[in-house]
């Protein structure tokens, strides 16, 4: 008798996500997409195909046109017309979910430490003793115990970054979102971001990561989705999108990626 695993059940289901804005601007066109616990999927390709719109609809920092979303045991379905979730639910669900922007979006009235308790005192009324425990802890993690009583205005962007990565973190999230987490920083700050995300990768962490850092996405991914034009043109491991990708438009794409490991 032979044994067979069960597929998990993915941690996070997309289906069929259009998004068409007010200005008629059609970003997504029924983007399918399942992520596994545990995953990292990597999300590529041009500036303007659609990446971090359909990142925003994951957690409904932007609303979908229709199509449906699944985070664990929440489910919404949109549809044309439709309106949002009430806010206390989409409240609930988005403490499911961890996001990592590209500005970093740190309170500048608040030192590195306070901006990672915001969210454990604010929204789950944790204690201000336990919530500054567990803030050192996390800033020690991504490599700045240092600078837990820092403003950000006195970090650089790296170190905003990864402040911003431990407030992500400080809500114990099922899921990573990051957008371009490194795209706003000075070449010599990226790697110091990139080996965080490495890091949270070896863990098993589920991430979803928007990056034009190729030889990174080639390292850390489970999955690599190409998008173009509001779609998902190809998907599959990071060897055979890197290595042997069979859509000509991927191909197009990665024969113009020289990064600096030399993945292209």
């Amino acid at each position: 008798m032979t044994m067979t695993t069960p597929t998990p059940e993915p941690m996070i289901r997309l289906t069929d996500i259009h998004k068409t804005y007010p200005n008629g601007h059609v970003a997504l066109k029924g983007v399918s997409l399942e992520v596994a616990p545990g995953d990292v999927r990597v999300l590529i390709g041009p500036s303007g195909c659609g990446k971090s719109t359909l990142l925003r609809c994951v957690n409904l920092l932007e609303q979908p046109t229709s199509g449906m979303v699944e985070v664990g045991s929440e489910r919404f379905t949109f549809t044309t017309g439709g309106g949002m979730p009430p806010s206390r639910q989409l409240e609930r669900f988005r403490t499911h979910l961890g996001m990592v922007f590209q500005q970093f979006d740190l309170f500048p009235h608040m030192t590195a430490a306070q901006n990672v308790m915001a969210g454990p005192r604010i929204v789950k009324g944790v204690a201000k003793a336990e919530a500054r425990e567990q803030a050192l802890a996390l800033l020690a993690k991504v490599g700045l115990a240092e600078k837990a009583d820092v403003y950000p205005r006195n970090l650089s962007g790296g170190q905003a970054q990864r402040v911003a990565i431990a407030r992500a973190l400080a809500m114990e999230p099922d899921v990573i979102l990051f957008d371009e987490a490194t795209s706003a920083l000075d070449p010599e700050l990226v790697d110091e971001v990139l080996k965080v995300m490495r890091g949270l990768a070896h863990e098993g962490k589920t991430m979803i990561i928007v990056t034009h850092e190729m030889g990174f996405a080639r390292d850390v991914a489970n999955r690599v989705s190409f998008m173009d034009a509001g779609v998902i043109a190809e998907e599959g491991s990071a060897d055979d999108m890197f290595g042997r990708p069979q859509n000509p438009r991927t191909q197009s794409f990665m024969s113009r990626f020289h990064t600096r490991d030399g993945a292209h």
